[in-house]
C-alpha cells in the first residue's frame, strides 16, 4: 500500500494483457485505488469487460484492442492513452505466454519467434513508446513480468519462454539503471505458478501441473490479486528506492 492516502486517486496507469489473469487483477486493484486504468490485450471482448468492471466501480478505464507483437499498435496504445487521460504515470506489462509447451529440439522457429514477439518485443516496444513522456515529467514507474522460469531453463517444456522471460528480466534491469537517475523505476516479478487461464493452458498434463504444484511448500498456486498488489505496491510512494530488480513471489518454490 502507499504511504499517501490517495496516491493513486488520479494517476493513469497502462496495462497490457488486461483481459484476464494478473493483467485483469491488477487492473482492478488500481482501479480499486482510484488510478485510471488504461487495459489493452488482443482479446478485445475480454479486454471491454475488464474496463466495464473498472467503470462500475466509478474509476476511469479507456479500453483497448492491442496487439503488443506489433510497434505502430504499441506506440498508439500510448498515444490514445495520453488523449484520454494526459499523463501515464505507470506501465504494467503483463501480455506473454509460452504459446505452447514444446521440447527443446522439437521448438521451430516459428514458436521460438512468436515466443520472443509476444514476450520480449511487446515489452521492448511499450517501453519504447512510453519513456519519452515519462522522462519529461521526471515520473513513471514500469513493472515488467518475467517468470521463475528463467532461474531454471524451461527444461524439457519451456527453453523458448524461459529464454525469452530472462530477455525481460536483463532488458527490465538495464533500462532501469540507464533511467535511475531521471525520476523513473523499473522492476520485474517473477511468479511461480499462478492460477489463471494461461497456466491452465500451459499445465499441458495433469502430470505436469502436479509436478508444478509439487515444488511449491505453500502448496498452492498463486492467485491473480496476489501478483496485482504486489504490482501495486511497487509503483506507491512506499517503494521509492526500489529499482532494478526482481521479485520472485512462488510460495517458496520454483528453485529446484
Amino acid at each position: 500500500m502507499p504511504k499517501t492516502p490517495d496516491y493513486f486517486h488520479g494517476k493513469t496507469i497502462v496495462i497490457t494483457g488486461a483481459a484476464s489473469g494478473i493483467g485483469r487483477a491488477t487492473a482492478l486493484i488500481f482501479a480499486r485505488e482510484g488510478a485510471n486504468v488504461v487495459c489493452a490485450d488482443i482479446n478485445e471482448s475480454g479486454v471491454k469487460d475488464t474496463a466495464e468492471k473498472i467503470n462500475a466501480m466509478g474509476a476511469q478505464a479507456l479500453a483497448l484492442a492491442v496487439d503488443v507483437t506489433k510497434r505502430a499498435a504499441v506506440d498508439d496504445m500510448i498515444e490514445l492513452a495520453l488523449n484520454g487521460f494526459g499523463r501515464v504515470h505507470f506501465l504494467f506489462n503483463s501480455a506473454g505466454a509460452a504459446i505452447r509447451r514444446a521440447r527443446f529440439l522439437d521448438i521451430d522457429d516459428d514458436l521460438f519467434d512468436r515466443t520472443f514477439d509476444l514476450n520480449v518485443k511487446g515489452t521492448f516496444y511499450a517501453m519504447q513508446a512510453v519513456l519519452p513522456h515519462m522522462l519529461a515529467h521526471k515520473f513513471g514507474v514500469i513493472v515488467n513480468v518475467g517468470s521463475m522460469a528463467h532461474r531454471r531453463g524451461g527444461p524439457g517444456s519451456s527453453v523458448h519462454y524461459a529464454a525469452a522471460k530472462g530477455a525481460v528480466v536483463t532488458m527490465t534491469m538495464g533500462v532501469a539503471r540507464e533511467f535511475a537517475a531521471e525520476g523513473i523505476r523499473v522492476l520485474s516479478i517473477s511468479p511461480g505458478p499462478v492460477d489463471t487461464a494461461f497456466q491452465q493452458a500451459s499445465a499441458t498434463s495433469p502430470e505436469l501441473a502436479k509436478r508444478m504444484l509439487d515444488d511449491v511448500p505453500m502448496r498452492r498456486f498463486g492467485r491473480p490479486e496476489e501478483i496485482g498488489e504486489l504490482v501495486l505496491f511497487l509503483c506507491s510512494d512506499a517503494c521509492e528506492f526500489m529499482t532494478a530488480d526482481t521479485i520472485y513471489v512462488n510460495g517458496g518454490g520454483g528453485w529446484r
